[in-house]
């Protein structure tokens, strides 16, 4: 077992084991990925897949959000989990990009920030996926378990592990990176027992064999 890690190594053989990975929302544009990825908090992709699958074609801009009650958004996104909170965020942001943003989904990453439910993780999601600009890395739960296990960062806090990714990966690899690292940890790399018998990184990876969960 190698104590250090290799980073360029470790992103040729996701490139080889995951060629395609990619963003597992659905989403046709900008808007609806800023749903989409507001409503996978503690949610999982498939369930919101589901969900949006409806919301969808029911609504269309920022204004068809805010034209309904509350408790029928709430309904809609019920399954979620969370659904007031997520509710309330959606109908906020919505709020303000029609008010300050020209009813677009702006495109920079300080004025995604100012949105009701929106932290880095939401921004780097729509900024990487919807726009193609990405300027961060994805921190979600996968991502913060698998960079632990590979050594490529020592932190728990996702701004901190943030950095961490933005230091050791190229930024030309930060989307890719970062789907490729969630589609590993959701394939391969599991929180309790993850099988590193048949993982492409088992022989550089400090934690081969681990067993509990990080």
């Amino acid at each position: 077992m190698k104590s250090t890690f290799d980073v360029s190594e470790i992103l040729c053989r996701l490139h080889h084991t995951y060629p395609d990975a990619h963003c597992e929302l659905h989403f046709q544009s900008p808007l609806q990925l800023l749903i989409a990825t507001i409503l996978s908090a503690q949610c999982t992709d498939v369930r919101v897949n589901a969900v949006t699958q409806h919301l969808f074609q029911k609504y269309f801009s920022p204004q068809d959000y805010l034209n309904v009650p509350p408790e029928e958004l709430e309904n809609d996104i019920r399954s979620t989990g969370f659904y007031r909170n997520k509710a309330r965020n959606i109908r906020g942001a919505c709020r303000m990009i029609i008010e300050d943003y020209d009813g677009e989904v702006p495109r920079q990453m300080d004025d995604l920030l100012r949105l009701p439910g929106v932290a880095r993780k939401t921004a780097n999601v729509v900024m990487g996926n919807a726009f193609h600009l990405p300027c961060g890395f994805v921190v979600d739960t996968h991502v913060k378990r698998v960079s632990f296990r590979l050594g490529l960062t020592t932190n728990t806090d996702p701004v901190k592990i943030e950095r961490d990714l933005m230091v050791a990966i190229p930024s030309d690899e930060w989307l890719f990176g970062g789907h490729a690292i969630i589609w590993h940890g959701r394939r391969v790399c599991f929180a309790r027992k993850p099988n590193c018998t048949e993982c492409p990184l088992e022989n550089i990876c400090p934690k081969h064999g681990v067993t509990s969960k990080k």
